[in-house]
Protein backbone atom coordinates (compact mmCIF):
# COMPACT_ATOMS: atom_id res chain seq x y z
CA UNK A 1 0.00 0.00 0.00
CA UNK A 2 2.83 2.21 0.36
CA UNK A 3 3.99 1.94 -2.78
CA UNK A 4 0.19 3.11 -3.90
CA UNK A 5 0.25 5.79 -1.33
CA UNK A 6 3.17 7.49 -3.83
CA UNK A 7 1.21 6.77 -7.37
CA UNK A 8 -1.72 8.48 -5.96
CA UNK A 9 -1.88 12.59 -7.76
CA UNK A 10 -3.80 13.48 -5.00
CA UNK A 11 -1.46 12.55 -1.81
CA UNK A 12 2.93 14.32 -1.63
CA UNK A 13 3.81 11.97 0.64
CA UNK A 14 6.57 12.00 3.45
CA UNK A 15 8.00 9.71 5.27
CA UNK A 16 9.82 10.03 8.28
CA UNK A 17 12.03 7.99 10.44
CA UNK A 18 11.25 8.19 14.22
CA UNK A 19 12.79 7.76 17.41
CA UNK A 20 10.74 7.25 20.62
CA UNK A 21 9.49 10.60 20.63
CA UNK A 22 8.39 12.80 16.83
CA UNK A 23 7.93 16.38 17.14
CA UNK A 24 4.96 17.57 15.74
CA UNK A 25 5.86 21.09 15.24
CA UNK A 26 8.57 19.87 12.71
CA UNK A 27 5.37 19.44 10.05
CA UNK A 28 2.92 21.46 11.24
CA UNK A 29 2.68 23.85 8.27
CA UNK A 30 3.05 21.59 5.99
CA UNK A 31 0.71 18.54 6.54
CA UNK A 32 -2.75 17.50 6.22
CA UNK A 33 -2.88 14.46 8.08
CA UNK A 34 -0.16 12.04 9.65
CA UNK A 35 -0.84 8.49 9.38
CA UNK A 36 0.29 5.45 11.80
CA UNK A 37 1.20 2.13 11.40
CA UNK A 38 -1.14 1.22 14.89
CA UNK A 39 -2.62 2.37 17.90
CA UNK A 40 -0.40 1.15 20.20
CA UNK A 41 3.63 0.64 20.28
CA UNK A 42 3.73 -3.03 22.19
CA UNK A 43 3.70 -5.11 19.26
CA UNK A 44 6.58 -4.72 16.91
CA UNK A 45 7.84 -0.76 17.86
CA UNK A 46 5.83 0.62 14.53
CA UNK A 47 4.79 4.14 15.50
CA UNK A 48 6.87 6.64 18.31
CA UNK A 49 6.29 6.40 21.58
CA UNK A 50 4.70 9.90 21.85
CA UNK A 51 4.04 12.63 19.19
CA UNK A 52 5.22 15.36 21.25
CA UNK A 53 3.29 18.42 20.44
CA UNK A 54 0.36 16.75 19.42
CA UNK A 55 -2.01 17.91 21.67
CA UNK A 56 -1.84 21.15 20.62
CA UNK A 57 -2.07 20.34 16.78
CA UNK A 58 -4.82 20.64 14.16
CA UNK A 59 -3.60 18.26 12.02
CA UNK A 60 -5.62 14.97 12.11
CA UNK A 61 -4.23 11.68 12.97
CA UNK A 62 -5.26 8.20 10.87
CA UNK A 63 -4.23 5.20 12.09
CA UNK A 64 -4.19 1.65 10.51
CA UNK A 65 -5.37 -0.90 12.61
CA UNK A 66 -3.84 -4.22 13.12
CA UNK A 67 -5.46 -7.55 14.35
CA UNK A 68 -8.66 -6.00 16.33
CA UNK A 69 -8.52 -8.89 18.96
CA UNK A 70 -5.22 -7.39 19.74
CA UNK A 71 -7.17 -4.47 20.81
CA UNK A 72 -7.91 -6.49 24.13
CA UNK A 73 -4.38 -6.40 25.40
CA UNK A 74 -4.78 -2.53 25.88
CA UNK A 75 -6.96 0.38 26.60
CA UNK A 76 -7.68 1.64 23.44
CA UNK A 77 -9.46 4.99 24.57
CA UNK A 78 -5.78 5.90 26.25
CA UNK A 79 -4.26 5.13 22.89
CA UNK A 80 -7.20 7.41 20.86
CA UNK A 81 -6.50 10.61 23.54
CA UNK A 82 -2.08 9.35 23.55
CA UNK A 83 -2.04 10.08 19.84
CA UNK A 84 -5.30 12.43 19.42
CA UNK A 85 -6.38 9.69 17.25
CA UNK A 86 -9.14 11.46 14.80
CA UNK A 87 -10.18 7.96 12.61
CA UNK A 88 -9.33 3.98 12.06
CA UNK A 89 -9.20 2.18 8.94
CA UNK A 90 -8.29 -1.16 7.85
CA UNK A 91 -9.32 -4.12 5.73
CA UNK A 92 -12.09 -5.66 8.67
CA UNK A 93 -15.79 -5.18 8.03
CA UNK A 94 -16.88 -2.47 10.75
CA UNK A 95 -18.80 -4.74 12.28
CA UNK A 96 -16.01 -6.51 13.46
CA UNK A 97 -14.12 -3.31 14.11
CA UNK A 98 -16.65 -2.90 16.64
CA UNK A 99 -16.56 -6.02 18.48
CA UNK A 100 -13.45 -4.67 19.89
CA UNK A 101 -13.26 -1.04 19.64
CA UNK A 102 -15.84 1.90 21.24
CA UNK A 103 -18.79 2.72 18.40
CA UNK A 104 -17.91 6.35 19.01
CA UNK A 105 -14.49 5.61 17.26
CA UNK A 106 -14.51 7.05 13.54
CA UNK A 107 -13.46 3.35 11.57
CA UNK A 108 -13.30 3.29 7.72
CA UNK A 109 -13.09 -0.31 6.24
CA UNK A 110 -10.65 -0.15 3.14
CA UNK A 111 -10.53 -3.30 1.25
CA UNK A 112 -7.13 -3.22 -0.27
CA UNK A 113 -3.89 -5.85 -0.37
CA UNK A 114 -3.45 -6.31 -3.76
CA UNK A 115 -0.04 -4.87 -5.17
CA UNK A 116 -0.78 -5.01 -9.13
CA UNK A 117 2.57 -5.21 -10.10
CA UNK A 118 3.02 -8.48 -8.21
CA UNK A 119 0.23 -9.85 -10.39
CA UNK A 120 0.55 -9.21 -13.72
CA UNK A 121 1.99 -11.74 -15.22
CA UNK A 122 1.09 -15.06 -13.52
CA UNK A 123 1.70 -18.49 -14.87
CA UNK A 124 -0.92 -20.07 -16.27
CA UNK A 125 -3.48 -22.20 -14.66
CA UNK A 126 -2.80 -25.21 -16.53
CA UNK A 127 0.52 -25.09 -16.31
CA UNK A 128 0.23 -25.56 -12.36
CA UNK A 129 -0.28 -28.16 -9.92
CA UNK A 130 -3.68 -29.75 -9.89
CA UNK A 131 -3.66 -32.28 -7.76
CA UNK A 132 -2.61 -30.39 -4.37
CA UNK A 133 -4.76 -27.92 -2.73
CA UNK A 134 -2.32 -25.30 -1.07
CA UNK A 135 -3.06 -24.02 2.38
CA UNK A 136 -1.05 -21.29 4.30
CA UNK A 137 -1.13 -19.41 7.31
CA UNK A 138 -0.96 -19.49 10.44
CA UNK A 139 -2.72 -22.63 12.18
CA UNK A 140 -3.95 -23.82 15.51
CA UNK A 141 -1.95 -26.68 17.03
CA UNK A 142 -3.90 -30.09 17.42
CA UNK A 143 -1.89 -31.41 20.52
CA UNK A 144 -4.38 -31.46 23.31
CA UNK A 145 -1.94 -30.11 25.70
CA UNK A 146 -1.55 -27.51 23.35
CA UNK A 147 -5.20 -27.22 22.73
CA UNK A 148 -5.66 -26.80 26.50
CA UNK A 149 -3.25 -24.02 26.94
CA UNK A 150 -3.96 -22.50 23.59
CA UNK A 151 -7.28 -22.35 25.49
CA UNK A 152 -6.51 -21.10 29.24
CA UNK A 153 -3.53 -18.69 28.36
CA UNK A 154 -4.52 -17.03 24.88
CA UNK A 155 -7.90 -15.49 25.25
CA UNK A 156 -9.07 -13.41 21.75
CA UNK A 157 -5.46 -14.44 20.45
CA UNK A 158 -6.06 -18.49 20.86
CA UNK A 159 -5.65 -19.51 16.65
CA UNK A 160 -8.63 -22.09 16.81
CA UNK A 161 -10.65 -18.95 17.28
CA UNK A 162 -9.51 -17.66 13.91
CA UNK A 163 -8.37 -20.51 11.86
CA UNK A 164 -10.49 -23.94 13.12
CA UNK A 165 -11.22 -24.76 9.46
CA UNK A 166 -7.83 -24.06 7.94
CA UNK A 167 -5.96 -26.25 10.81
CA UNK A 168 -8.80 -28.87 9.88
CA UNK A 169 -8.00 -28.88 6.05
CA UNK A 170 -4.45 -29.55 7.11
CA UNK A 171 -5.25 -33.12 8.01
CA UNK A 172 -5.79 -33.93 4.40
CA UNK A 173 -3.27 -35.92 2.21
CA UNK A 174 -3.93 -34.09 -0.69
CA UNK A 175 -3.11 -30.63 0.96
CA UNK A 176 0.06 -29.05 0.89
CA UNK A 177 0.74 -27.00 3.36
CA UNK A 178 3.15 -23.97 4.44
CA UNK A 179 3.73 -21.94 7.41
CA UNK A 180 3.56 -17.92 7.46
CA UNK A 181 7.04 -17.97 7.75
CA UNK A 182 8.21 -20.76 6.77
CA UNK A 183 9.60 -20.86 2.90
CA UNK A 184 10.79 -18.60 0.78
CA UNK A 185 8.27 -16.78 -0.50
CA UNK A 186 7.81 -14.66 2.06
CA UNK A 187 6.25 -10.95 1.45
CA UNK A 188 6.53 -9.64 -1.77
CA UNK A 189 7.11 -13.33 -3.23
CA UNK A 190 3.96 -14.79 -1.70
CA UNK A 191 2.38 -14.48 -4.89
CA UNK A 192 4.95 -16.47 -6.44
CA UNK A 193 4.43 -19.95 -3.60
CA UNK A 194 0.42 -19.34 -5.11
CA UNK A 195 0.80 -19.26 -8.99
CA UNK A 196 2.37 -22.84 -8.20
CA UNK A 197 -0.73 -24.36 -7.27
CA UNK A 198 -3.72 -24.52 -9.68
CA UNK A 199 -6.45 -24.15 -5.98
CA UNK A 200 -5.73 -22.67 -2.95
CA UNK A 201 -7.83 -22.11 0.42
CA UNK A 202 -8.54 -19.19 2.21
CA UNK A 203 -10.43 -20.05 5.39
CA UNK A 204 -10.84 -18.05 8.58
CA UNK A 205 -13.31 -18.33 11.14
CA UNK A 206 -14.28 -15.19 12.75
CA UNK A 207 -13.43 -12.54 9.66
CA UNK A 208 -11.58 -12.26 6.18
CA UNK A 209 -8.00 -11.63 5.71
CA UNK A 210 -5.88 -10.58 2.83
CA UNK A 211 -5.65 -14.36 1.33
CA UNK A 212 -9.36 -14.01 0.10
CA UNK A 213 -7.60 -11.54 -2.33
CA UNK A 214 -4.46 -12.45 -2.80
CA UNK A 215 -5.42 -16.12 -4.01
CA UNK A 216 -7.49 -15.39 -6.23
CA UNK A 217 -5.36 -12.20 -7.56
CA UNK A 218 -2.16 -15.19 -8.25
CA UNK A 219 -4.74 -17.11 -10.37
CA UNK A 220 -5.67 -19.64 -7.79
CA UNK A 221 -9.36 -21.07 -8.15
CA UNK A 222 -10.05 -20.43 -4.34
CA UNK A 223 -11.76 -22.12 -1.62
CA UNK A 224 -13.39 -19.69 0.12
CA UNK A 225 -14.76 -19.67 3.97
CA UNK A 226 -18.10 -17.82 3.70
CA UNK A 227 -20.09 -18.43 6.47
CA UNK A 228 -23.03 -16.24 8.11
CA UNK A 229 -20.34 -15.40 11.08
CA UNK A 230 -17.31 -14.25 9.19
CA UNK A 231 -18.51 -11.73 7.06
CA UNK A 232 -17.14 -12.65 3.78
CA UNK A 233 -20.49 -12.11 1.80
CA UNK A 234 -19.47 -8.42 2.06
CA UNK A 235 -15.89 -9.19 -0.75
CA UNK A 236 -18.56 -9.72 -3.74
CA UNK A 237 -17.64 -13.27 -4.71
CA UNK A 238 -19.73 -15.23 -6.08
CA UNK A 239 -19.97 -19.68 -5.20
CA UNK A 240 -19.01 -21.67 -8.62
CA UNK A 241 -18.89 -18.20 -10.71
CA UNK A 242 -15.80 -16.94 -9.15
CA UNK A 243 -14.85 -18.75 -6.39
CA UNK A 244 -15.79 -21.80 -4.39
CA UNK A 245 -17.30 -21.85 -1.01
CA UNK A 246 -16.95 -24.03 1.93
CA UNK A 247 -17.88 -24.48 5.86
CA UNK A 248 -16.90 -27.23 8.07
CA UNK A 249 -19.67 -29.26 6.94
CA UNK A 250 -19.11 -28.95 3.25
CA UNK A 251 -15.22 -28.67 2.27
CA UNK A 252 -14.09 -32.13 2.22
CA UNK A 253 -17.08 -32.51 -0.90
CA UNK A 254 -16.00 -29.63 -2.03
CA UNK A 255 -12.50 -30.44 -2.60
CA UNK A 256 -13.06 -34.01 -4.00
CA UNK A 257 -16.03 -32.70 -6.24
CA UNK A 258 -12.62 -30.57 -7.98
CA UNK A 259 -10.18 -33.40 -7.45
CA UNK A 260 -12.34 -36.13 -9.47
CA UNK A 261 -12.37 -33.71 -12.35
CA UNK A 262 -9.26 -31.79 -12.15
CA UNK A 263 -9.14 -30.97 -16.11
CA UNK A 264 -12.49 -29.61 -16.63
CA UNK A 265 -12.14 -26.10 -18.59
CA UNK A 266 -14.52 -24.92 -15.66
CA UNK A 267 -12.02 -24.52 -12.82
CA UNK A 268 -10.13 -22.44 -15.07
CA UNK A 269 -12.52 -19.75 -15.96
CA UNK A 270 -13.91 -19.89 -12.43
CA UNK A 271 -10.38 -19.14 -11.70
CA UNK A 272 -10.11 -16.02 -14.15
CA UNK A 273 -13.18 -14.81 -12.93
CA UNK A 274 -11.63 -14.72 -9.57
CA UNK A 275 -8.89 -13.09 -10.66
CA UNK A 276 -10.63 -10.42 -12.70
CA UNK A 277 -12.63 -9.63 -9.15
CA UNK A 278 -9.84 -9.51 -6.72
CA UNK A 279 -7.40 -7.26 -8.99
CA UNK A 280 -10.50 -4.73 -10.32
CA UNK A 281 -12.07 -4.62 -6.42
CA UNK A 282 -9.03 -5.68 -3.55
CA UNK A 283 -6.00 -3.47 -5.65
CA UNK A 284 -3.66 -0.78 -3.61
CA UNK A 285 -4.68 1.94 -5.95
CA UNK A 286 -8.82 1.67 -5.26
CA UNK A 287 -7.76 1.40 -1.42
CA UNK A 288 -5.58 4.68 -1.77
CA UNK A 289 -8.30 6.62 -3.44
CA UNK A 290 -10.47 5.50 -0.15
CA UNK A 291 -8.34 6.47 2.35
CA UNK A 292 -7.84 9.56 0.33
CA UNK A 293 -11.61 10.37 0.84
CA UNK A 294 -11.27 9.23 4.62
CA UNK A 295 -8.55 12.31 5.05
CA UNK A 296 -10.24 14.56 3.08
CA UNK A 297 -13.18 14.24 5.53
CA UNK A 298 -10.93 15.65 8.23
CA UNK A 299 -9.31 18.78 6.21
Amino acid sequence: MLKALTRNKDVDVQYYLCDKGFDVDKIRDKTDAILLYEDQNFWANCVPDELLGIKNSNIPVIVKIGDPWDATKYDVKASQEKYKIDGYFGTYASDFFYKYYPKNFNYKCILYGVEPSLYQNVIPFEERIKDKILNSGAVASTKLTNRIFAKLTKGEGDPIKHYKLRTMCNSLPYVDYTTTLGHEYVGDKYPLLLQKYATAIAATTDIYTMKYFEMPAAGCLTFMEITDKNYGKNLGYRDGENAIFINEKNYKEKFQEYLSDINNPKWKEMANLGRDHAMKNFNNDKGIESLVELIKEFK
